[in-house]
């Protein structure tokens, strides 16, 4: 661990602290909260968290503040009423929890915040609304237009009818998209963890971490798997991975628990902070591909086609590209490797993977005249493409 500050010693006052004055000064703020804040343990829902969490989020509006709340609980709010055992591992029977979940939740969230008289607005948003130009749009326009109406956005994924294959994966992924779309000042996200620490929480000794200003601050960290209670989907390591997407997106991000949501939305001194790093905002296709997708097979590039790629930014061409691992459809998400095996990019592919030894190594105009206009296109795109690791490190330090 690099740089990474352990806690601090308690500051006067209402507890801000000056490095954390992106939450003080914030204007618009995303919140996120994880199932297990908001169930009792037999899965039902709590419906006194509920009523706290929007007792604190009715206050950060009353002081001005927009407030976008991405909430879980709808699949755990589910398990009670259709007396499931437990959380279902099947697709179908989790889809089916939390069209019965998300109606209970969502009606709880309107009692809560009509207690205020705020009006809560629910929005169901799939990975397309964020990735397809259209879709994106329209549902930043509609964040925005219910903010100005002085509503509460109330968003979750739209788990009735994602699949595998086309989900944000977890609610703490979708939280940092949804800051990234609604340009937010801070992104906020609360579970039943209350802090990154530089080791086992659970053992004497470990200390919590006040803030990370750059990801070598993680360098020796022991993320742990699990929240406390196993009714969520993310653990300390989605939610690692979800700061990551925000602050290269230039959102400052707070993890704490949701016990300590008042103290945090406040700048105070409880949580981890996680710095914003990026000074120009990526696309949220980049964001999606470089932190919320998984490699369905890797192509292989010859080292002109690495440079192309990784220091020009180009597209692969089916001239680089020497060799195809895994199988995969046109639309997947693929590593681009050297010939070492090293990921230097990741990138939506316009062809099956058994179509792309026959195009190797031609070019694009051989391509379309030996078999076609319909060939005459790249292997990846590069505006599908976003680049990993080493590579992504060397073109945002030489402000490629």
């Amino acid at each position: 661990m690099r740089n990474a500050q352990s806690e601090p010693e308690p500051s006067e006052g209402n507890g801000a602290l000056p490095e954390r004055t992106e939450l003080t000064g914030a204007r618009r703020v995303v919140v996120k909260v994880g199932s297990s804040s908001l169930t009792a343990p037999d899965g039902s829902i709590d419906t006194d968290r509920i009523t706290e969490l929007a007792d604190v989020l009715a206050d950060r509006r009353a002081a001005g503040i927009e407030v976008v709340l991405v909430s879980s609980g709808a699949m755990a709010a589910g398990v009670a009423p259709m007396a499931l055992s437990g959380r279902p591992r099947d697709l179908a029977t989790r889809q089916a929890a939390a069209s019965v979940g998300q109606g209970l939740l969502i009606a709880h969230y309107t009692a809560a915040f009509a207690r205020h008289g705020l009006t809560a607005a629910q929005v169901l948003l799939t990975v397309e609304d964020m990735m397809r130009r259209v879709q994106h749009r329209n549902s930043q326009r509609t964040l925005r237009r219910l903010l100005d109406f002085g509503a509460v956005p109330i968003v979750n994924e739209n788990d009735t009818v994602a699949t595998h294959e086309i989900r944000f994966g977890d609610n703490d992924r979708l939280a940092a998209l949804v800051a990234h779309l609604m340009r937010a000042d801070a992104l906020v996200l609360l579970s039943d963890v209350d802090a990154l620490y530089d080791g086992d929480p659970a053992r004497p000794g470990a200390r919590r971490i006040a803030r990370i200003s750059d990801p070598a601050d993680l360098d020796g960290v022991d993320i742990g798997s699990a929240g406390r209670r196993g009714v969520g989907t993310g653990g300390m390591v989605t939610k690692v991975s979800s700061a990551r997407i925000a602050t290269e997106a230039g959102v400052p991000t707070v993890l704490a628990s949701a016990a300590d949501a008042r103290a945090a939305l406040a700048g105070g001194n409880v949580g981890t902070v996680f710095a914003a790093r990026a000074r120009r905002r990526p696309s949220t296709r980049q964001l999606w591909l470089a932190h919320a997708t998984e490699a369905r097979g890797s192509v292989v590039l010859d080292p002109g086609a690495v440079r192309a790629v990784a220091e020009r930014r180009a597209s692969l061409l089916p001239a680089g590209v020497v060799k195809v691992e895994g199988e995969f459809s046109a639309g997947d998400p693929v590593d681009l490797r050297d010939e070492e095996g090293a990921a230097i990019a990741r990138g939506l592919v316009n062809y099956d993977a058994g179509e792309i030894p026959d195009l190797m190594g031609r070019s694009t105009r051989w391509l379309a005249r030996e078999l076609g206009p319909g060939y005459e296109r790249e292997i990846v795109h590069r505006d599908d493409l976003v680049l990993l690791g080493a590579a992504r490190e060397r073109a945002r330090r030489g402000g490629a």
